[in-house]
């Protein structure tokens, strides 16, 4: 029976296991695809502390696995089919086998939720984007599209306008979701322009995004717009498969947990995007991974 077994091989997971490793507790990670999650599609990351000139996602991802290798943390690719939870031990169930451990942190993140259109995914990190934290210095003067219009959306767009010239919401409703304060302030941004009762159609684009295509709702008028960038805030969906009948989910199934990073599971942690939280970014799953492994390294120093 393992001490602790993660499940996820983004920047929580890598990090959790480093930690867990580190402190000499029998960790094993699975990750059904390569580790490194999300960040492997970023070109740079730009805003993960001690790169001051940047690094790329594949590279971040390959220094973090290496260095959680090090300290021996156990990586295996498997895809986890189903878990049993109780108090003693949990039942992870692989196409593999079945694997126990004392316990459990769940790193499985969440997914964008994309716009199912011609162009997306063949334009992904090419121009087409869903973090403008992440890519928005690559905009630096030039104009982009911001699809939605919910409080994320807005955010970003206001934060984009410190890069582009031009920053066009687009909106299938002829008004925003966001909140009145963010409401006020994109109006109030002269760099911001709204594209209202408008759906994207398709990216165009070979290299990188050149226009895209845009129905009127209400009257069926196809338009193109030119823009450099198309960034993508309809939400996320967690990746809590696994977890839907067992744990407390938020109103949107991300896993909650208290300070400490424990769900409502004893023994069972969570950390990284699957968790309901504020801010994902890399420098927070880092962290909230760092800590999951030293909750769960006390939680089995109780039990002994």
């Amino acid at each position: 029976m393992e001490d602790l077994i993660i499940i996820g091989g983004g920047p929580a997971g890598l990090t959790a296991g480093l930690y867990a490793a580190r402190s000499r507790l029998k960790t094993l990670l699975l990750e059904k695809l390569s580790p490194g999650g999300q960040v492997l599609l970023t070109d740079s990351v730009e805003n993960y502390p001690g790169f001051p000139e940047g690094i790329s996602g594949f590279e971040l991802m390959d220094r973090m696995r290496r260095q959680a290798e090090n300290f021996g943390l156990d990586i295996q690719s498997r895809e986890v089919i189903q878990l049993h939870l109780t108090p003693d031990k949990k039942e992870v169930v692989t196409a593999n086998g079945l694997l126990e451990s004392r316990s459990l942190i769940l790193t499985m993140g969440a997914t964008p939720r994309k716009l199912g259109i011609d162009g997306e995914d063949r334009l992904t990190g090419k121009g087409v984007s869903y973090c403008a934290t992440c890519d928005g210095p690559f905009y630096r003067d030039r104009e982009v599209a911001v699809i939605g219009g919910g409080d994320t959306a807005v955010e970003e767009a206001l934060y984009l306008t410190r890069f582009a010239t031009r920053v066009h919401i687009v909106h299938r409703r002829n008004e925003l979701r966001a909140t009145k304060l963010l409401q006020e302030r994109a109006f109030a941004q002269e760099r911001i322009a709204f594209v209202w009762d408008t759906v994207p159609t398709r990216i165009v684009g070979e290299t990188g995004v050149a226009t895209i295509e845009l129905k009127h709702v209400k009257t069926g008028h196809l338009s193109q717009l030119r823009v450099d960038g198309v960034f993508v805030f309809v939400g996320y969906d967690p990746n809590n498969k696994l977890v839907k009948s067992l744990l407390e989910l938020d109103s949107y199934g991300f896993v909650l947990t208290n300070n400490d990073l424990e769900t409502s599971v004893p023994g069972v942690f969570a950390a990284g995007d699957i968790r309901s939280k504020l801010l994902r970014q890399i420098s927070t799953a880092v962290g909230e991974g760092a800590t999951a492994a030293f909750a769960a390294e006390r939680y089995l120093e109780n039990r002994t």
